[in-house]
């Protein structure tokens, strides 16, 4: 199987270079309006932005905000193929703003916007990201009334275009994508427990950069992935950043497409590729053997086609997952682009993964 991963430096209100209904999947993080480290990047693209914090109008500088988000989703809708499905990571802020503290209810906005454009909001997510700090508390502390509770989760917000997508039976790039009766308990529960990954950005690049980029961990849009697309799909993050996405799909043996207006944050996905099918062999191995242990004490089940351990359901005994064998890359007049060759695990390793 070959799949194809295109990063674009531009503008995701204008994704010229994506077709309608072209993509399977949008796994995104926007910037989080009303998030100071934000303000620079809104109030360059509107300069109302600025007036309206600069005058203390937190309320206008929000709307603004979310403005400039509103383009990205209409053409989040029109990419979308019928029952394709759009995730996106977001979290709300609090702020003092003219002496005032408030919360700004991020992801209130954006399903209000995506409900808009006729996008169905399916159950969410909650990713908590938990902290030991002593400092976290904010406001008087240990004093009531005046203390405020810590915001430790984002959404994972979830919607869908149309009604449910449709397969021929038994279509094989479905099946062969089934995700293990463990995992599935696991992934589709509306608490998510993971802590936050930090930039992979080189060294020499600069603060702001750092700073600037909004990477959420890769185990995120890599259980997205699974959940909502099959091999062979097309993912969209339209706020690709560093290429988080990208790098999940191509773990998952999908095609992707990003958008981002700082090209030089795709250095650092260049950066993780360079020992990518030795990464996906180590990460499909450590699937297998998650699964391996968690029928460890399960009577009865299933005997799966391509491997030898038993499943719990009928639809996972075609599971088929894929590794990475090659990774091609060149620099576009606009970005980036990366071939991918990928071969079932299965023709790599059996038995035991990890002697594969």
């Amino acid at each position: 199987m070959r799949t194809t991963h295109v990063l674009h430096a531009g503008d995701a209100a204008e994704m010229n270079a994506v077709d309608d209904e072209s993509v399977h999947l949008v796994v995104t993080s926007p910037p989080y309006p009303m998030i100071e480290l934000w303000d620079d990047l809104f109030a360059s693209r509107d300069p109302d932005v600025r007036a309206a914090l600069d005058a203390g109008d937190g309320d206008a500088a929000f709307d603004l905000m979310h403005a400039q988000l509103d383009a990205v989703w209409d053409e989040v809708e029109r990419v979308l193929a019928p029952g394709g499905m759009a995730c996106i990571n977001v979290g709300d802020a609090t702020r003092s703003v003219d002496g005032t503290f408030q919360q700004y209810p991020n992801h209130v906005r954006i399903i209000d916007a995506l409900r808009s454009r006729g996008l169905t909001p399916l159950p969410d997510v909650l990713w908590r990201k938990p902290t030991n700090s002593h400092t976290k508390f904010m406001g008087s502390g240990t004093l009531p009334p005046n203390a405020y509770v810590t915001l430790e989760h984002e959404y994972v917000l979830i919607f869908r275009k149309g009604g449910t997508r449709s397969f021929p039976p038994g279509d094989d790039q479905r099946y062969e994508s089934a995700f293990f009766w463990e995992e599935r308990n696991r992934w589709f529960s509306d608490l998510w427990e993971l802590r936050g990954e930090g930039q992979a950005l080189d060294a020499g690049g600069s603060d702001d950069r750092r700073d600037r980029s909004a990477a959420f961990p890769l185990e995120i849009p890599l259980r997205l992935i699974r959940m909502f697309s099959v091999h062979g799909d097309r993912v969209l993050d339209p706020f690709a950043g560093t290429g988080t996405t990208a790098l999940a799909a191509m773990h998952a043996a999908r095609n992707s497409v990003g958008y981002d207006l700082d090209a030089d944050l795709f250095a650092a996905l260049d950066d993780r590729l360079t020992d990518l099918p030795a990464a996906s062999r180590r990460q499909v191995a450590s699937r297998l053997d998650r699964h391996r242990t968690a029928m460890v004490d399960r009577d009865g089940g299933y005997e799966a086609e391509h491997y030898d351990f038993r499943v719990v359901t009928k639809r996972e005994r075609r599971i088929r997952p894929y590794v990475v064998e090659a990774v091609t890359e060149r620099s576009t007049a606009d970005g980036r682009r990366y071939v991918l060759d990928h071969v079932p695990a299965d023709e790599e390793f059996n038995g035991d993964p990890a002697e594969g």
